[in-house]
């Protein structure tokens, strides 16, 4: 039996394999997101375990109850297993996102003895109940909410939606493809689940590449990237200098200074619309790129960003560049906004002294 699933299973066991020895050795992902995505592996490797007992067990009479614990067990676990995937992937996510599941697991072991979702029959025969379908109508549920809080918390750039696109079809594939090739497809479920973690991991890391590891924006390398793709298209940069870090950092420590930074991104997260980027290209030091972006729109991003930012104890400078010539260069335009921002910069901290 061990031989005939590795057989079977081979590609699976090389990908969790492979997850669990990437997450190992990963230094972007916090310790309780590891955790979690260990837990969610033993679990896709244990559920290819029950789909394989349960297909090769032979269909007779004297299995007939074992094969229905067996099915419950596979019906109860797909929606514990996506409802893990939103526990990973969401942060701060409760436990109380497993309660459907925990209801549902309830419902199809009862089935075992009511019939109520699947049957068994004498002849190892199988039909559905009356909630046969309900199975697919929660796991269906749980793919739907995923989707829409990966799509929630990112920043509707392309380079995070990717990633959720491609979680997205590999899920809607889980839930289509039991009706097209009926229950031979619980045979590739868990390898497919595998692929898509495995996919989506790596998406994840290629991320982190770019994104500033203290504040979720952009990071210089995204910076210098994304000014040299279609230079033609930036029609704005806006400088950020917060104010005042170096008195916060010697008051209130290293963390009470990341924390004014972190505020700061996060009013300028809040304020961003389409086709505006936000990056940090330096300890206090922000930058954004708009493109295709009109000056009046330029100006109700900034009222948008004092809005926010009057709304904390921090302060900061803001310069901004709006190109008028096509030959004026990006260098140019940075060093244009720079300059406003440096003479706000200035005013302020002689108004400081003033008072």
């Amino acid at each position: 039996m061990f031989k005939e699933y590795l057989l079977q299973n081979w590609s699976l066991v090389l990908i969790v394999s492979a997850l669990a020895i990437a997450l190992r050795i990963t230094v972007f992902l916090d310790r309780k997101t590891v955790k979690r995505m260990y837990a969610l592996i033993a679990g896709v490797f244990l559920l290819s375990i029950i789909v394989f007992a349960e297909f090769n067990i032979p269909v007779v009479a004297a299995n007939r109850v074992l094969r229905g614990v067996l099915m419950a067990t596979r019906y109860s676990a797909t929606p514990v297993i996506v409802a893990q995937l939103i526990y990973t992937l969401i942060k701060k996510q409760d436990w109380y996102v497993f309660i459907p599941a925990l209801v549902l697991a309830v419902i199809d072991f009862s089935s075992i003895f009511t019939g109520i979702v699947f049957k068994i029959g004498e002849d190892g025969s199988f039909s559905r109940g009356i909630l046969g379908y309900l199975p697919f109508i929660v796991v269906g549920l749980y793919c739907l909410a995923l989707i829409v809080l990966l799509i929630k918390r990112c920043n509707k750039k392309m380079m995070e939606l990717i990633p959720i696109g491609f979680l997205s079809f590999a899920l809607l594939s889980q839930l289509i493809f039991p009706f097209v090739y009926g229950s031979d497809f619980s045979k590739v479920f868990c390898t497919t689940m595998a692929v898509a973690l495995f996919i989506y991991y790596v998406f994840e890391i290629l991320q982190h590449t770019k994104i500033d590891s203290l504040t979720g924006l952009l990071n210089r390398h995204a910076y210098k990237a994304d000014a040299r793709e279609n230079p033609e298209d930036i029609t704005s940069l806006i400088s950020i200098d917060m104010n005042g870090l170096k008195v916060i950092n010697d008051t209130q420590g290293h963390a009470g200074g990341d924390e004014a930074l972190v505020t700061l991104a996060l009013c300028l997260n809040r304020a961003l619309k389409s086709r505006q980027y936000a990056y940090r290209i330096g300890g206090d030091e922000f930058v954004i790129i708009c493109r295709k972006t009109s000056e009046e729109d330029v100006m109700a991003l900034i009222k948008r960003i004092e809005r926010n930012a009057g709304e904390t104890p921090y302060h900061y400078s803001i310069g901004y560049s709006f190109r008028k010539d096509a030959n004026e260069t990006i260098d140019d335009m940075l060093k244009e906004s720079d300059m406003m921002m440096y003479a706000e910069k200035e005013r302020y901290y002689e108004a400081l002294k003033t008072e």
